[in-house]
């Protein structure tokens, strides 16, 4: 694997600083990006990558130093001046109209009028050669997570770009999508384009990258060939100390069934949705069972039904502790013992323009007891938002700023905390370390481990199966809209998981009796 082999960087950076109020997110950093060179951009949640990559796109105005663009002194302003000179971003969090299609979302992040035709099919070609498709018509309200995430691919990728920026660009991504993509930016790499490339997912770092920087603190720290490193020697690299994998505690059996699924089937309320068919399983306290899937193939809509977005008519469909929640909205759902944190962290998840105390509030109100008379209690608040920060270690200057001040790592780990300090008999988590670096990861993983030992059953939802294999007891495939059987996890492989992912075989049978690992 080999970059090309250019004299002149396409971008160098000189000194870049960038101070906030409380926070100095950028502390005069190099970083030197060679033509057709893959270059990772590494660090800890709140490490100051996304505040450096924004300056690259002209999203922010550094406070100090150069920015070099194929060896002339250049000045990045705004995104346009970004994209005018070749530089592609595709970002962490989306920004997407809900409620326009894909060509129309796509047309207003390209410069000047487009014909949209011509633009339809332009998004057909490029999508389906790089193995992303898309249907230019569907609306963004739509679709899951991961094909939003092709959307700002492939919007970059409409613009031919000399670099791209790639933020988590495979954190919704199954592993065949992700092989997929690491072919296209081979290619673009051979083609002379430069890929700056920020992921928390080590081994695919080593496996593309040619050359990699680390951030610490909002400062540089070192740069490396990942590929002469391990995944822990670059996570510790990262966190600046020795890196503790999850630990699994003997239990010496599995509790009664909290979380029971029966038969759920549900007519999906949008468009182009999933129908969810005879949906079957159950979860026992002192158990994590996970669930694989690429996404759109139902997630979305078993999630809702379980969380209670969506109401269900069979009373018997989704139990828990034995009482029917088919029914119930909600905070009704809470107040049985049921915790939830959903797929989008950032409008979903949270509010993002409240600050945490608020976040905080809004799923624990109830359980945490942080009303008093009808008003919001704003000191046992408080003190709820600061525990999460404490136990969690979110990276922020204080619990009065908002969730969008937040990095996306940072703030999963906010709402991740959220729900695990609720103590709740089932908890529910999708993609529980979207964007997190390893330690955090760790953190996380352990935290949810730590539930089921209490008693509590957790139900994680994932497309990322190292993930699932690390933390899981027992695994289940959901593929258009039906749930495999659960397999105890020293009894299934990632190969057959993948066959499973495909919709191949094994779906449509009903679990039956749970097994328990």
């Amino acid at each position: 694997m080999t970059s090309s082999s250019g004299t002149i960087p396409q971008l160098e950076l000189k000194g870049i600083t960038k101070q906030y109020p409380g926070c100095l997110a950028n502390d005069h950093i190099d970083l030197k990006i060679m033509p057709g060179e893959i270059h990772a951009l590494l660090g800890e949640n709140g490490a100051g990558k996304s505040t450096l990559v924004k300056t690259i796109y002209g999203v922010l105005k550094a406070d100090e130093g150069d920015i070099f663009w194929e060896g002339e002194l250049t000045e990045i302003p705004n995104p346009h001046t970004a994209r005018k000179i070749g530089v592609g971003m595709v970002f962490q969090h989306f920004s997407l109209f809900e409620a326009m299609t894909v060509t129309e979302n796509i047309a207003l992040g390209m410069s000047g009028s487009q014909n949209m035709k011509d633009l339809e099919n332009r998004i057909v070609e490029i999508s389906n050669s790089y193995g992303l498709p898309l249907d230019p018509n569907r609306q963004v309200h739509t679709l899951s997570v991961g094909e939003k995430q092709r959307i700002e691919i492939v919007r970059c990728l409409l613009q031919k770009p000399k670099l791209l920026i790639m933020d988590e660009p495979t954190s919704v991504l199954t592993p065949q999508e992700a092989d997929k993509m690491f072919e296209t930016l081979r290619r673009l790499s051979s083609e002379g384009v430069s890929i700056l490339y920020i992921s928390h997912k080590l081994d695919e770092i080593k496996a593309l990258c040619h050359k990699a920087t680390i951030l610490r603190g909002g400062k540089y720290i070192s740069e490396c060939d990942p590929t002469q490193e391990t995944a822990k020697s670059l996570a510790e690299m990262m966190i600046g100390t020795d890196l503790k994998a999850p630990e699994h505690h003997d239990v010496a059996e599995a509790g009664p069934v909290r979380l029971r699924v029966r038969n759920l089937t549900v007519d999906a309320d949008a468009e182009f949705g999933i129908d969810l068919s005879s949906i079957n399983f159950e979860v026992r306290g002192g158990e994590i069972l996970g669930v694989a899937g690429v996404a759109g193939n139902g997630q979305i809509e078993m999630l809702s039904a379980l969380s209670g977005e969506t109401t269900v008519t069979d009373l018997e469909a989704v139990q828990l502790d034995g009482q029917s929640m088919s029914r119930l909205a909600p905070a009704q759902r809470r107040d049985l013992g049921l915790a939830f944190v959903p797929e989008d962290r950032l409008g979903h998840g949270s509010v993002p323009e409240m600050m945490l105390t608020e976040n905080a509030f809004l799923s624990g109100y109830r359980r945490m007891n942080l009303m008093k008379a009808g008003f919001i209690d704003i000191g046992a608040t408080s003190r709820y938002a600061q525990e999460i920060v404490d136990k969690f270690d979110v990276r922020t200057p204080g619990i009065n700023h908002t969730a969008d001040s937040l990095s996306g790592g940072n703030l999963q780990k906010f709402i991740v905390g959220r729900e695990v300090l609720q103590n709740p008999n089932v908890i529910i988590v999708a993609h529980p370390t979207w964007g997190v670096d390893a330690g955090a990861a760790s953190a996380i993983h352990q935290a949810l481990i730590d539930m089921t030992e209490q008693g509590a059953a957790v139900l994680v939802v994932s497309q990322d199966l190292d993930e699932l294999f690390a933390i899981s007891n027992r695994i289940a495939v959901i593929a258009e809209g039906r749930l495999s059987p659960a397999r105890n996890i020293q009894d299934i492989t990632i190969e057959e998981i993948g066959l499973l992912m495909g919709g191949t075989h094994g779906l449509g049978e009903t679990e039956g009796q749970t097994n328990v690992a």
